[in-house]
């Protein structure tokens, strides 16, 4: 009895040593899987296998400026120079830039100013008869003193598109025990895609909507306040004629 209770104390003792080792090899087969490699693409035991997180295109705003040149003493734009306004704002629109403002500047001090007061009107008008808001459009002087005939500047913030730079081939396609994506994988796809994007806003997010058109939702919406039928009334002639189709 006395050597029996001598050895109970020592597997007491065994036991939560052998616990802690047990504790300690788990922790250390955890963080061991938590390592970050030097490779950018390998982030905590994964790897960004879509070629648009691998690749990104990168997407940024650029001045885009239409010149018109104002001659002394003149009274307003030419023809020529409305056509070519009206095409700028027409592309302008076709970017989508609603999230940028119109800008036109205007000289100052020089020695066409009368001139360029009277264009700056014209500008004006023209853009609230293509539809532009006065809120989106600013009109803006710049100092022109002892300049030969400054011209007008109407200009805005384009999207412009910047596809990524392929051509990694660092990596052994014949050997990868890993059967991981190469680093080159898909970036052709992004920057062919880059390149041609019509409107790299897109990329950024859907197109602003235009303004709802709103005659036939107002005449339903009033028939319907006074309690009369919501669609449209066919006669008996209308009935008569899609029956026979």
């Amino acid at each position: 009895m006395t050597s029996k209770a001598k050895r109970a104390p020592a597997k007491a003792v065994l036991r939560p040593a052998g616990t802690r080792l047990l504790m300690v090899a788990v922790a250390a087969v955890a963080l061991s899987g938590c390592k970050t490699t030097d490779d950018p693409t390998r982030v905590a035991g994964w790897t960004l296998v879509d070629a648009s997180q691998r690749h990104p295109i990168l997407v940024s705003q650029e001045p885009s400026t239409h010149i018109i040149r104002i001659g002394r003493g003149s009274h307003g734009l030419t023809a020529s120079q409305r056509a070519q306004l009206i095409n700028f704002t027409d592309y302008y629109r076709a970017t989508d830039a609603g999230n940028s403002r119109l800008v036109v500047t205007v000289p100052s001090g020089a020695s066409n100013e009368v001139g360029a007061m009277y264009a700056v009107g014209q500008i004006r008008d023209l853009l609230r008869d293509s539809g532009f808001a006065e809120d989106n459009i600013s009109v803006e002087a710049y100092d022109a003193e002892g300049q030969a005939d400054p011209p007008i500047r109407v200009s805005y913030l384009r999207y412009v598109a910047q596809p990524p730079k392929c051509g990694d081939w660092s990596t052994n396609l014949a050997y990868e025990p890993m059967n991981l994506p190469y680093p080159n994988f898909g970036c052709a796809n992004q920057h062919n895609f880059g390149a041609q994007v019509a409107n790299p806003a897109d990329l950024l997010g859907p197109r602003s909507m235009t303004a709802r058109s709103s005659e036939r939702r107002d005449q339903v919406w009033e028939r319907y306040v006074k309690g009369k039928a919501t669609g449209a009334q066919r006669t008996l002639q209308d009935a008569v004629n899609t029956s026979s189709n």
